[in-house]
Order: structure tokens, then C-alpha cells, then sequence
């Protein structure tokens, strides 16, 4: 059997990686969550991506487990729904008064050319 280690007609490796640093890199959070978040994307490529970051594909993977896990939280996307506040636009009526009109609070939400109506008074165990 030859070894072939030597030979100089081989073609040699086109990367080479030096780590200099002492111990293990510590990757914050929000950088574990961008990394995942690129990671998801339709067609993304895990080694590709963990090469990128230098990073290895399997602390990719170990991320995305955690994140399905809920222990990482993914920054959101910008194609993302979620939901926005509520703000009422007059002053409810003190507790233990009721309004008379069933009519006494109207809302609208509007999206994507649907709209909804909700109309009526919210008891106390809404607010």
C-alpha cells in the first residue's frame, strides 16, 4: 500500500482553517437566532450557512432543535403576523355602572380587504 500523503502532485485542500483562540467561542443569542432564522429559509443549506458564520453545521442543528424546544428565541420575520395592541379611543364605564345601548363599543380590524365588526360592551372579565 503507498501513502500518498507527501506527493506533490496532489492537489492541496483550497481551504485551510486556523482557530487561534483559546477554549470554546461563545456565540450570543441573538446571533444563534439569526443563524437559525437564515437557516430556515426555503432552499438554505446548513452547511453552507454554518461555514459562512464559522460555525459548525451540527451547533446549527443543536440551535435549531433548541428553537423548536422554545429555549431560542427566532427574531421575527417581516412576513410574520402578530398581534399589535388594542386601543380604545374612549373611556370605558366605571365598574359598576353599565351603559344602556348594546352599542356602546365598536370594533373594527381591517386586513387584507376583510373586515370585521364587534360590537357591544366587554364585561369586566375582557378588560
Amino acid at each position: 500500500m503507498d501513502d500518498h500523503s507527501d506527493d506533490i502532485r496532489r492537489s492541496l485542500s483550497p481551504r485551510i482553517e486556523v482557530y487561534a483562540g483559546v477554549g470554546r467561542k461563545q456565540w450570543p443569542d441573538d446571533l444563534k437566532a439569526q443563524i437559525v432564522a437564515e437557516s430556515l429559509e426555503p432552499g438554505a443549506i446548513v452547511t453552507d450557512i454554518a461555514r459562512r458564520h464559522g460555525c459548525r453545521p451540527q451547533q446549527v442543528h443543536d440551535w435549531r432543535r433548541r428553537a423548536r424546544l422554545g429555549q431560542l428565541m427566532l427574531p421575527a420575520s417581516a412576513d410574520t403576523q402578530s398581534f399589535v395592541p388594542l386601543v380604545s379611543e374612549s373611556s370605558l364605564p366605571a365598574a359598576g355602572e353599565r351603559s344602556g345601548s348594546p352599542e356602546a363599543a365598536i370594533v373594527t380590524v381591517e386586513f387584507l380587504g376583510a373586515r370585521v365588526e364587534v360590537r357591544g360592551t366587554p364585561g369586566l372579565a375582557a378588560c
